[in-house]
């Protein structure tokens, strides 16, 4: 029987996954029970952390949100949906370090921030019920979890 995962679980661990680069951090959810470990370089988070995190069979590591396609992609497809006349600007914008604070300051300037915030939560969320169905996991609604 597949593990049950809470999607809510499900995005900590994704942020936790895509924080900065210099933590390390990781996570693993249990094909089995649908529980979540989170690790980083200095060992793990979770005081439970199992020896064999790395058997595939059992557990699945989460991936990055630029694995989903939940970065750049994602902003420039919010643009072209919603703002496509700052297409180019926002195109400039992430070719530089700090892009994504710059973005949601246009953003705001713009109106458009509650609604870059409801997006990319609904396709974070689609994203993450994808990758946990390929990789044999069930989500449950949140008042189950």
């Amino acid at each position: 029987m597949p593990g049950v995962v809470s999607l809510s679980d499900l995005e900590e661990a994704l942020a936790w996954v895509s924080g900065p680069p210099e933590f390390g951090s990781s996570a693993f959810v249990s094909r089995s029970t649908g529980k979540i470990y989170l690790r980083s370089l200095d060992g793990g988070v979770d005081e439970d952390f199992p020896d064999d995190i790395e058997d595939a069979t059992e557990y699945v590591p989460v991936p990055h949100k630029n694995d989903l396609d939940l970065g750049r992609e994602l902003v420039l497809a919010f643009i072209e949906s919603v703002a496509p006349d700052l297409h180019e600007q926002v195109r400039v914008i992430f070719r530089k370090r700090g892009a994504y604070s710059v973005f949601k300051g246009l953003l705001q300037r713009q109106g458009l921030l509650e609604r870059w915030h409801d997006y990319e939560r609904s396709a974070t969320q689609r994203a993450l019920e994808r990758w946990a169905l390929e990789n044999g996991l069930t989500v449950a609604p949140e008042h189950d979890a």
